[in-house]
């Protein structure tokens, strides 16, 4: 074959070879837009392909991506969580054989006024107003005791015997005095004068004023005159009737002007101290009554003060009551139980302590029962009224679960985890 015979061979071929490439490259881009006019259409099990936009979340990995509103509600796990709303009412139903197995109780609320009772610890004391601490009202010196710890006394009964260097100045310028205001009255006003007279009767009066000061009876003044004991000595007398509650000194002991002797308390009548929590808003008007045991003896005391401050040093309010002692089996220093019965003065809506349940928010609720469903409803917590608790944010005949309400909430819980399939 000679050149130019190749040459016209070869630019045959050429042609050729282009002819095919071309023709190739026109049925590949007609497949592929027919593929892709049917992948618009149809994804090939019969059901609709999603769309542009979708493919355009490619993620880069083969995989199509969410859009923006349904990756805001992934919960991190791979799974769309529940909108707030959704949460909130969150329920769960129970079968009655899950209902008597956990003994869940279910009570209508309905407007009712609340008998309760208020505990309180409490301790017996004396009646600081029916008592009377027995003190020197002179320095003296203890000479003789004459009742001891625990004993009951008398009016008038003599208690203790002293002696005092003020006394015995006393008790001398009262026979001076008194012997003086005698001898003016016999002479009468006329002999002796006004002044003298006068005289002698104040010097008498104040000298008998100051024994008294110094604590002796009238009885004993009047026999100093005819008394040969020796000046100085004096007993002191009981002002009232009641038992000894303290007695702490020594015969030969020196004591200061003022200083307790004896404490005596009237134990026909005590007082009951209890303490309340100072944040417990009580309201009890004076006269209430309340149950004080002590022991096995129960007793019927009356509301007679209330403080108005709080102790400093146990940080509680302290409410007075007075207690009547027949028998004498109450003493000082006694501990008590007090229960302060009270009542609503309106009608309430109120369910028991272990019907209330924190919720996830720390807010107080209560599970409710609509068609066979538990649902959490937050409310607002009232009063303590013993064992229950006025709620409020409900309306009266709603269904409440009153016992039982831990389980309630563990199925609750239970039913939120299982939707993440954990």
């Amino acid at each position: 074959m000679n050149k130019q015979t190749k040459l016209i061979t070869l630019a045959a071929l050429f042609c050729g070879i282009t002819t095919i490439t071309t023709a190739t490259f026109a049925n590949v881009q007609s497949s592929e837009k027919t593929e892709k006019h049917v992948e618009e259409k149809d994804d090939g099990h019969g059901h609709e392909a999603k769309n542009e936009h979708k493919e355009e979340k490619n993620d880069g990995h083969g995989h199509e991506g969410k859009n923006e509103h349904e990756e805001e509600k992934d919960d991190g796990h791979g799974h769309e969580g529940k909108n707030e709303h959704e949460e909130e009412g969150a329920g769960v139903k129970l079968s009655k054989k899950q209902l008597n197995l956990a003994e869940i109780n279910i009570t209508v609320l309905e407007p009712q006024a609340m008998a309760f009772s208020i505990y309180a610890q409490g301790e017996i004391k004396a009646n600081d107003y029916t008592s009377y601490l027995v003190s020197p009202r002179v320095d003296s010196v203890i000479l003789k005791r004459h009742v001891a710890l625990g004993d009951h006394v008398e009016i008038n009964q003599p208690l203790v015997t002293l002696f005092s260097e003020s006394m015995a100045e006393a008790q001398a310028s009262y026979r001076i005095a008194d012997s003086e205001w005698k001898r003016v009255q016999k002479l009468g006003r006329k002999a002796v004068g006004d002044k003298r007279f006068i005289e002698a009767q104040t010097d008498y009066e104040v000298n008998i004023g100051r024994l008294l000061a110094f604590g002796l009876s009238a009885d004993a003044i009047t026999s100093l005159a005819t008394n040969t004991k020796k000046l100085g000595q004096y007993t002191l007398n009981a002002e009232t009737s009641g038992a000894v509650l303290t007695d702490n000194f020594r015969q030969g002991q020196r004591i200061e002007s003022g200083g307790t002797l004896f404490d005596l308390a009237d134990e026909n009548t005590l007082w009951v101290e209890a303490r309340l929590a100072p944040s417990m808003e009580l309201n009890l008007p004076e006269n209430s009554k309340a149950q004080v045991n002590v022991g096995n003896n129960t007793y019927i005391a009356t509301v007679t003060q209330k403080a108005h401050t709080i102790d400093p040093v146990t940080r509680t309010r302290i409410i007075r009551l007075q207690v009547q002692n027949d028998g004498h089996k109450l003493h000082p220093g006694l501990f008590a139980d007090i229960y302060f019965a009270l009542e609503t003065d309106t009608k309430v809506l109120a369910v028991p302590e272990e019907a209330l349940m924190r919720g996830s928010d720390g807010d107080w609720m209560v599970f409710v029962e609509e068609n066979g469903e538990f649902k959490g409803v937050e409310i607002e917590l009232g009063r303590q009224l013993g064992k229950s608790r006025e709620i409020k944010g409900l309306p009266a005949g709603t269904k409440v679960v009153t016992t039982g309400a831990f389980y309630v909430a563990a199925e609750i819980a239970k039913g939120s985890f299982d939707a993440h399939n954990h």
